[in-house]
């Protein structure tokens, strides 16, 4: 069976075709480029990994699919209530005498920001990568107890 290759011209031109529509057609894209809504908010990324917040009484707990990475490629920053993660993946050099066919897996740089509702116990944040998902513990910063202040 042989493989018919389009144009180079034609070949870039449907890739960003492609590209587009998959953006803006895509749910679970379709809030984050066109309007990024509290508490989320994306700059400067080339493609966006899905993520979940879960919230419970103790904790937000934050899971970032990010498969093929290497923990060393992956950047977590806590400044206050704003949590920012950060990563690049890059492919493979092509070997010679091979040529993609297709390729859907999205490379390059990523940044996730998320401010949290409330302030959490930054010297107890955790995170873990395990099966290609980038799990982060952030304990909500218990409130100090109320006193009471005489009036003299």
């Amino acid at each position: 069976m042989r493989v018919a290759l389009r144009a180079p011209f034609a070949g870039k031109v449907g890739g960003e075709f492609d590209r587009m529509l998959d953006r803006l057609l895509v749910p679970s894209l379709m809030t984050e480029p066109l309007i990024p809504p509290f508490p989320f908010e994306t700059t400067g990324e080339e493609w966006i990994p899905a993520m979940d917040v879960v919230e419970t009484p103790a904790e937000y707990m934050v899971q970032l699919e990010v498969p093929g990475f290497h923990k060393e490629n992956l950047d977590i920053n806590l400044t206050g209530t704003t949590l920012t993660m950060t990563g690049k993946r890059e492919i493979a050099p092509e070997k010679e005498g091979e040529g993609y066919l297709l390729r859907q897996r999205a490379v390059g740089k990523f940044i996730r920001t998320i401010r949290l509702p409330t302030k959490v116990a930054e010297n107890k944040v955790a995170a873990e990568y395990r099966d290609g998902v980038l799990v982060v513990h952030l304990p909500r910063e218990t409130p100090a107890p109320a006193t009471k202040v005489l009036i003299k």
